[in-house]
């Protein structure tokens, strides 16, 4: 299933599943009343929906509503591997004047909840906060129920779905501030969607090609097989010692080709739009605006 979170003109939101080439949505009120709430209802509620998505007791057009993110509010904030793909990396590191080194353990940080924001949502830019914002496809997975310790062989059967992450990073501020979270979380800096695809629809998440096109130009390129820790080793490190609760998401990594990459570096400014896609989930754009 695609399952989306949407929000209708008179202002109320609800939880639905696409069809007709993303044409249209099927209502799911009848099993749940947010994402959250399905995820949580585990296989039961999602054979739920499956037999409400059946039904199409209510259909609304796609043009009709607007989409926020799967999940608007997450429990806690979205959390994100760093420099997981070899060369991006490699161009990290060059950047920032670093003899280029891969990560020998998963760099883990996280993304605040006021970053998240939906399909089409614009992304602020005050040249007063930042000088220097930068693009991230990523792909990103949702836990589907309560998990710790878990090992890399039963990982996967952990993942409730699959999503698109642009990890909008402020390039200045995680220099400034010597760690990632500050230049990651500023406002809708962090869009998801536009909707998660169910982990049957993708049995295996290595592979999928994943890109970014800013105003049309293709700037990154590769696939998730490129991951250097993929997604049951993180899962295994991650709920190393830790409770992860279902319904936290997890984004992956970014392949090589952002702005600060490039010689010389190229930086986000006021108009750019950014169209974020991975094979099977669909294309997540976002254009950045002047704050």
């Amino acid at each position: 299933m695609r399952l989306v979170t949407m929000q209708t003109k008179s202002g109320s939101v609800h939880i639905g599943a696409l069809r007709n080439n993303d044409t249209e949505i099927v209502l799911l009120d009848s099993v749940a009343s947010s994402m959250l709430e399905l995820i949580d209802g585990g296989a039961d509620a999602l054979a739920r929906a499956k037999s409400a998505f059946a039904a199409a007791a209510t259909v609304l057009k796609r043009a009709d509503v607007t989409l926020l993110a799967p999940i608007p509010r997450p429990k806690q904030n979205v959390m994100c591997l760093g420099m997981n793909y070899v060369a991006h990396a490699i161009e990290s590191d060059l950047a920032r004047g670093r003899e280029p080194k891969l990560p020998e353990f998963p760099v883990f940080f996280s993304k605040a909840l006021n970053s998240v924001c939906g399909d089409g949502a614009e992304v602020p830019l005050d040249p007063n906060v930042t000088s220097q914002l930068d693009y991230e496809v990523e792909l990103a997975y949702i836990f589907g129920k309560t998990a710790k310790n878990v090992k890399k062989e039963d990982a996967l059967s952990y993942v409730f779905g699959y999503t698109i992450l642009n990890d909008i990073s402020a390039r200045d501020l995680q220099n400034r501030h010597q760690q990632f979270f500050k230049g990651k979380s500023l406002d809708n800096s962090g869009p998801i969607g536009p909707c998660i695809v169910t982990a049957d629809e993708i049995p295996n998440p290595a592979g999928l090609a994943i890109k970014l096109r800013l105003n049309g130009e293709e700037r990154q390129h590769s696939d998730t097989g490129d991951l250097i820790f993929d997604i049951p080793t993180s899962i295994e490190y991650l709920t190393l010692g830790s409770t992860i609760e279902a319904g936290q998401i997890v984004c992956t990594g970014t392949p090589a080709g952002v702005g600060m990459g490039k010689t010389p570096q190229q930086w986000l400014k006021a108009g750019d739009v950014m169209e974020a896609e991975i094979e099977k989930i669909g294309v997540l754009t976002n254009k950045v605006v002047k704050a």
